[in-house]
């Protein structure tokens, strides 16, 4: 079946080792969920088991680890402080536990994906059939956000981002590049006309993110400087796709990524000399998982992609 989902006093980690493990398993999905009973429903627990462990870890401890009260429970200070340790712990067998079942041969299991909301949703996942095509058995957790997760420490397995990650250990490799342009509907067009210079689209409405949202650098650029010709009516989205949106109601013209024209050719190019600098899209993973199978099918795939969109689009540029 496929799934595409479209979260004391401890000196070192070395001495909540030295502690028994059940009750550190146990208390670590208490701390997680915040509650007695939704930790009992994932270990497959009774509430009075769970409640008798997190107290047999307290007497040990000799500290409170949470603060309980009628809506759930709070971790303390101390509580904290042995959360953060667990947590460490887990990602670390997470990383082992892939590296383990990435040594078979069968590309399976779960492939925590992470890009940014409008190349997730308008280039990405309208091509994850063909993964799922040849690889039925994954379970890809797409993660849209503009926030860069932390690879490194498993927040996600792989990446597709806008600019080069930062981030050390990190195995990267450069996919493309995209521009943001302009584009508007034909219908729109017809009805309040095609600008031929910049200065035009002061009798127009702009259609694009706010620049000040979570964005490409290019893009809050090219905004700023659009926004030099007083245009008067405006609307702004905290995504791409949303910006899609209004440009196909003809809304108005669009700041949007090139990519996307392939896959919406009725959209008309405006003002072609007027685009962003280039912005270089990268794919990331961290370093100890260069051995993964399932990493290796992704990438292979995404690569696949950007070679039949490329020739697509030279397929366009020359008819």
């Amino acid at each position: 079946m496929n799934f595409l989902v479209l979260r004391v006093p401890v000196a070192s980690e070395s001495k909540v080792a030295g502690m028994d493990w059940d009750k550190l398993r146990i208390f670590h999905a208490v701390a997680d969920a915040g509650s007695l009973t939704h930790a009992g429903d994932q270990l497959h627990l009774s509430q009075s088991a769970v409640s008798r462990q997190v107290r047999a870890l307290e007497e040990s401890l000799n500290a409170t680890l949470f603060h309980r009260h009628a809506r759930g429970l709070i971790l303390t200070e101390q509580g904290e402080l042995l959360f953060d340790a667990t947590r460490a712990m887990m990602k670390r067998l997470d990383a082992a536990t892939a590296r383990i079942r990435d040594s078979e041969e069968e590309v399976f299991g779960e492939l925590r994906v992470t890009t940014t909301t409008g190349f997730g949703s308008l280039w990405l996942a309208p091509r994850l059939p063909q993964l799922y095509n040849k690889y039925p058995d994954l379970k890809i957790d797409l993660m849209l956000e503009e926030r860069v997760l932390d690879l490194p420490m498993r927040e996600a397995d792989v990446a597709i981002r806008m600019k080069e990650p930062s981030q050390a250990d990190l195995i990267r490799k450069r996919l493309m590049s995209v521009h943001m342009c302009l584009y508007a509907s034909p219908e729109y067009l017809a009805q309040r006309g095609t600008p031929e210079t910049p200065s035009d689209l002061h009798h127009h409405r702009l259609v694009c993110q706010n620049p000040r949202s979570a964005q490409v650098g290019a893009g809050a650029m090219l905004i700023n400087e659009l926004m030099t010709h007083d245009i008067p009516s405006l609307l702004t989205v905290n995504n791409y796709f949303g910006v899609l949106q209004g440009v196909l109601h003809n809304l108005g013209i669009g700041v949007l990524p090139d990519y996307l024209t392939q896959d919406f050719p009725n959209l008309v190019r405006v003002l072609p000399d007027v685009h962003s600098v280039d912005v270089p899209v990268f794919l990331a993973y961290p370093e100890e998982l260069r051995h993964s199978k399932r990493i290796a099918a992704f990438r292979d795939f995404v690569q696949n992609e950007i070679i039949t969109y490329r020739k697509k689009l030279k397929e366009q540029a020359e008819s």
